[in-house]
């Protein structure tokens, strides 16, 4: 079996689209399940098993006696979450011995994985972004000298609980902004809070650039506009996403890729201001993204290329199509119902939304398990979050958790 297959690390709807890319070119596919499952009812995941829990040196044990076992010298990893790409990087050296690695060693992921460093050379290199603040202290955050409303969030997530689970908190006055970080604080390392200014307006002004990079040097891009969101207005995944040309954000896009020297798949993603009416920098994603699946049905099949490219194949000039869509439908329904009853969308301006073409993020013709079965292991994963935390959580957390702190 060596060199012909890929181990597929994450089981969610991102993960799926990764095995249907690759397993309908024939590539043999083998998914590593964390808490998600859909991804294994796929046909085209010819085998999975669990992905362990705890720290690297337990994940690099279990890869690496796994490819000794099933001889899989040569297969090519795909994350597809934060953590494991930052796993893998850290582990590059050891890892790329064994494997073909899609992800960059740490020097080059830890800028795109750390918003303080995004934010960082963002700086440097003159990319339009929010205020960004990094306070060391409470102290800090009590003077913080900053216009009102703003938002906290984690500059990475190392582990999944009420603050790093939200896409950020807002605090609309001083108050509420000291005592949010009090509550963030009692969650995570202070010192990877950030708070940052917020954009006003609606989510529909988010903005992404995606592209397959080599030496920081997009091979094939295209862009889009990420048009809801669930929650709307700090979603933690997009639910409709449209393929739109817009030439702001490439070259900015670009430079950013180019002083980072980035290899394999990226997500830049950018929000409007519409003070300024500049699109500023809010994030980049050095993996798989949520909607990567409608450049398949724009003609940009991303992981595809990306076996393509790391096997030495040529990449053929690729124009993407414009006005392609893609939906969540699970998230987009309760976010459109959001928006028809905040006045921000009408009812025939929903249904014209779902005209094609459309890519939907679970839904195939040719594989139909994954859509059937996934409202169940949602409600599945639902339950069992929350039998964890409750078994986790401490007497004093319990306490603040009744009294509503």
């Amino acid at each position: 079996m060596a060199g012909d297959g890929a181990l597929v690390i994450g089981a969610d709807y991102r993960a799926l689209g990764v095995v249907r890319s690759l397993g309908r070119h024939g590539i043999q596919v083998w998914v590593l399940t964390n808490e998600h499952r859909v991804a294994t009812t796929s046909r085209y995941a010819h085998r999975h098993s669990s992905w362990p829990r705890g720290d690297g040196a337990r994940q690099l044990a279990y890869l690496l006696d796994m490819c000794d076992q099933h001889k899989l010298d040569g297969w090519t990893v795909f994350p597809t979450d934060d953590e494991t790409t930052a796993f893998l990087s850290r582990h590059h050296s050891i890892v790329s011995k064994r494997f073909r690695m899609i992800t960059p060693p740490w020097e080059v992921i830890r800028w795109c994985y750390d918003k303080r460093l995004t934010h960082r050379i963002a700086g440097e290199i003159g990319l339009h972004q929010p205020r960004t603040y990094v306070p060391a202290t409470r102290q800090e955050v009590a003077v913080l000298d900053c216009t009102f409303p703003v938002i906290l969030k984690p500059a990475f997530k190392p582990d999944i609980n009420p603050f790093t689970h939200a896409k950020a908190w807002r605090a609309d006055d001083r108050e509420t902004l000291v005592s949010s970080y009090d509550r963030a604080c009692r969650l995570v390392d202070p010192g990877i809070i950030m708070v940052q200014e917020w954009i006003p307006d609606s989510g529909a002004d988010q903005f992404s650039y995606a592209a397959l990079c080599l030496e920081g040097h997009p091979q094939v891009s295209m862009t889009a506009r990420r048009t809801r969101q669930y929650p709307m207005d700090f979603g933690r995944a997009s639910s409709y996403v449209e393929s739109l040309e817009l030439p702001e954000i490439e070259e900015p896009s670009r430079r950013l890729l180019k002083a980072i020297r980035l290899n394999g798949l990226v997500e830049v993603e950018y929000k409007r201001d519409p003070r300024d009416g500049f699109c500023k920098l809010l994030d980049i994603n050095s993996r798989v993204w949520g909607w990567h699946t409608l450049g398949l049905r724009a003609g940009v099949d991303f992981p595809y290329l990306q076996w393509q490219l790391i096997h030495g194949e040529p990449l053929s000039e690729i124009i993407p199509q414009i006005g392609v869509r893609w939906i969540r439908m699970l998230t987009d329904l309760p976010a459109a119902v959001g928006e028809i009853l905040h006045g921000r969308l009408s009812l025939s301006g929903y249904l014209r939304s779902l005209r094609g073409p459309i890519e939907f993020s679970i839904f195939a013709p040719d594989d139909p398990l994954p859509a059937l079965l996934d409202v169940p292991f949602l409600v599945w994963l639902f339950l069992e979050r929350r039998s964890r935390r409750r078994a986790a959580r401490s007497p004093y957390e319990d306490l603040h958790v009744r009294n509503g702190i």
